[in-house]
Order: structure tokens, then C-alpha cells, then sequence
């Protein structure tokens, strides 16, 4: 019972009233309740970025690095010049200790950003 509890609570209210939730979770560093609040909502929305980056952060910082990236790839599938997906999504990469993967994303991410001395 207490898991249906719990799947009702974080699908419940509008999306704009779930993504703000999901930011006071965040906010909160709880970022495993925010991503129970965002993973729904990404699939109510899942062509909205904001919530499928902030559930790519949420994820990374609850160290689910597996989920993180396959939403911050999803991200930068549909959108290749989102330089902060580029950068988790390279962060994501090392920390997984996967930095030749992880290098090409870097860079492309300090690129978009005119940071290119330090890629």
C-alpha cells in the first residue's frame, strides 16, 4: 500500500504544480524525490527540456549515472547545441570514469560557451 502511496503523491496535482514540487526537492537536495516528481512528468512532457534536465541532475546527484545519462542524451539527441546537457553529460561520462567518452562532450560544451581554452 505504502508504494501506491507514494506513486500517488508524486503524480499528483498539475504538471506546473509537479515541476514546482520537483524544484523544492531539488532545491532541498532531495534529489531522489525530485526525480520520482520529474520522471513522470517527463513522460507527460517529454519534449520540454527544462524537466528532463533537471531529472538528468537529479539523477547524476543521487548517483544514478546509468539514468542521468540516458535522459542527457535523449536531450542532446533532439537538441545537439544544449551546451549544459553537453557538459552533464560529459560530467556524467567521467564520472563514471568513461573520459574518453566523456572528452568530445567537454569540449563541444566549452565551445558553446567560448570557453575552448580549457577543453
Amino acid at each position: 500500500m505504502d508504494i501506491i502511496y507514494d506513486t500517488e503523491y508524486y503524480a499528483h496535482g498539475t504538471p506546473a504544480e509537479r515541476w514546482e514540487r520537483a524544484r523544492l526537492f531539488f532545491d532541498a537536495k532531495e534529489y531522489t524525490a525530485a526525480a520520482r516528481v520529474l520522471a513522470g512528468l517527463v513522460e507527460e512532457v517529454p519534449d520540454q527540456t527544462g524537466p528532463r534536465l533537471l531529472l538528468a541532475r537529479a539523477y547524476y546527484h543521487s548517483a544514478q549515472l546509468g539514468r542521468a545519462e540516458t535522459e542527457l542524451r535523449a536531450i542532446v539527441e533532439r537538441d545537439p547545441v544544449e551546451h549544459y546537457a553537453r557538459l552533464m553529460l560529459g560530467r556524467t561520462l567521467e564520472r563514471q570514469g568513461r573520459h574518453a567518452e566523456a572528452r568530445p562532450h567537454l569540449r563541444i560544451a566549452s565551445a558553446f560557451t567560448g570557453d575552448v581554452a580549457q577543453a
